[in-house]
């Protein structure tokens, strides 16, 4: 006769139930700045992953393996950054790191992820340079270079700019990278700039550089900003009178602007492969997921985070994992740019990036931008 244990032990064979108790959990590090100025960007961005890992988890995870987030607050700093992804990397040993927030860290945390040989897969880096560090450097996000021509041209079709101003905040990696790709893209469109002024992150005031602005009377601001010095310039900007539009950056692409710079949020000009107001079949379901699990409506960083671990999912379900982490790190790496999504932020497929030396380093996303322009505290899509 069979034992009772045996008898129970078939019948969790039957049920499938021991089958699963061999199924892993894989470890996917999450490093965001989830305080600090920085976390107006980060929280929406931990939202997307973890509704994406949430919906993939509920379908039976990745060939039967649960995906478990490891998440680490960088509070937007490149100290912090790099202590965190030594943290995931080296100790948590998570197969692959998503993050930072800012192209500032991404651009000190980076090389410890190429160094250690793991994937970082940045979903709101789109500063010059962030994938030229290596080959397991990885992003979403579309590059200032791809976003900002584009931006420009719907902006002057529709509201007739003849000449600008620039303002950009001349400490960042990323405000600086906008403020290049912006000035590249106004001289190739033949674009006058009346005046260049600059302010640093943590400023508060920016009367003299809106007054010199004024002064020079252009047709629009182009900014270079994050949103915590980005929407006060808008606020204060509309107090002195200035009405022009406001062509943005990346960092000006988020519903906080609508918080932030409350009745001053008309005329801002952004470019992003996503749109609230994209009715696409994965958009809508997205948003819908979305607002039902954290009642507030995305942004462009909690779509792209949301993507992107959908895009690592589908590499990682192609990838045989052995258990050995070095060999899985290196296989999931060398899947990952094969890997295409159509989401809530349309079709996606990745291109290779080249390094400082000419030779093939990491992989920008291959996207087409969507121009908005904010009315009435909507983003309104022009074409």
């Amino acid at each position: 006769m069979k034992s009772t244990m045996t008898k129970l032990l078939c019948a969790l064979v039957a049920t499938g139930m021991v089958a699963a108790a061999h199924a892993a959990d894989l470890k996917i590090g999450v490093a965001e700045a989830l305080s600090g100025g920085a976390a107006q960007y980060g929280a929406a961005i931990k939202n997307g992953f973890q509704l994406a890992a949430d919906e993939i988890n509920a379908a039976g995870g990745i060939n039967g393996n649960k995906l478990v987030l490891q998440v680490e607050d960088e509070q937007g700093k490149k100290e912090e950054a790099i202590n965190v992804f030594k943290k995931l990397i080296f100790q948590d040993k998570v197969l692959m790191v998503f993050g930072p927030t800012l192209s500032n860290s991404a651009q000190a945390a980076d090389p410890i992820a190429q160094a250690g040989k793991t994937v970082a897969f940045g979903t709101s880096n789109t500063a010059d340079g962030i994938t030229s560090i290596g080959d397991y450097i990885f992003r979403n996000s579309v590059t200032e270079a791809d976003v900002l021509p584009e931006t420009i041209k719907v902006a002057t079709k529709h509201t007739g700019i003849k000449k600008v101003a620039v303002l950009y905040g001349n400490d960042d990696v990323f405000t600086k990278s906008g403020y290049d790709n912006f000035k590249k893209a106004l001289a190739d469109l033949k674009i006058p700039v009346t005046t260049t002024e600059t302010f640093a992150k943590g400023d508060v005031d920016f009367k003299a550089q809106l007054t010199k602005i004024k002064a020079s009377n252009p047709d629009a601001i182009v900014l270079s900003a994050l949103i915590a010095e980005g929407a006060p310039i808008m606020v204060q900007a509309r107090q002195l009178g200035i009405n022009v539009p406001f062509i943005g950056g990346n960092g000006m692409n988020s519903v906080k602007v609508f918080d932030l710079a409350k009745g001053s949020s008309d005329g801002l000009w952004v470019g992003s492969p996503w749109s609230i107001e994209n009715s696409t079949p994965a958009n809508t379901k997205f948003i819908a997921a979305y607002k039902a699990k954290y009642n507030v409506a995305p942004d462009q960083f909690a779509a792209q985070a949301y993507d992107a671990m959908y895009i690592a999912a589908g590499a990682i379900k192609g990838v045989k994992l052995s258990g050995n982490l070095v060999a899985d790190r290196k296989a999931l790496r060398d899947a990952l740019p094969k890997a295409t999504h159509d989401g809530a932020t349309g079709k996606f497929a990745f291109r290779q990036a080249m390094g400082k030396n000419g030779k093939p380093a990491g992989y920008d996303a291959q996207q087409s931008p969507i121009v908005s322009v904010t009315k009435g505290n909507k983003y309104v899509i022009e074409k």
